[in-house]
């Protein structure tokens, strides 16, 4: 298994992320926020320069208004993305 941030389950784990975001039209600052963290943390995650743990995880999840089981479901299943 690679140390990685960049392998490609990875990759689609941190665009859904974004993507989350963005459709609930929610900026990084905003994020943050609810975080209650800079808005460096959540721009760093989105990149891939630090990894999410599962605390974190399910932090992100409720801040973006999503569930972190749809956001995993999607990971897995990515023919069943939107619909």
């Amino acid at each position: 298994m690679s140390k990685s941030v960049f392998t490609e389950k990875y990759t689609k784990f941190r665009r859904l992320l974004i993507q989350m975001r963005q459709a609930n039209e929610l900026t990084q600052v905003q994020v943050a926020q609810k975080l209650q963290k800079p808005q460096s943390f959540v721009s760093k995650y989105e990149r891939g320069e630090r990894r999410l743990d599962v605390v974190e995880f399910l932090e992100v999840s409720k801040a973006l208004g999503v569930s972190p089981h749809e956001l995993l479901r999607q990971l897995e299943h990515p023919t069943q993305e939107n619909g």
